[in-house]
């Protein structure tokens, strides 16, 4: 019996709630919602089916800071 397996190590998907999400970023939830509706920023997920509550994906907030840093970095070296 082969007992070696692999795993593959993933990365937990992490909700984020307004108030983390709003630690990470230097603007209003209500210009986040105006971005979001130009597709410049990420959309929250609904967390219950028919509910109200959202939270957003990490690792596309942090992406979006990522892209943030690199586009602003860039038009200050040019």
């Amino acid at each position: 019996m082969d007992n070696t397996s692999t795993h593959t190590k993933t990365t937990p998907i992490r909700i984020l709630r307004w108030p983390e999400v709003a630690r990470r970023i230097p603007f209003s939830k209500s210009y986040a919602y105006a971005l979001q509706a130009k597709g410049l920023f990420p959309k929250p997920i609904k967390l219950i089916e028919g509910g109200r509550a959202a939270g957003y994906i990490e690792s596309e907030i942090d992406e979006y800071v990522r892209a943030r840093i690199s586009s602003s970095r860039s038009t200050f070296d040019e």
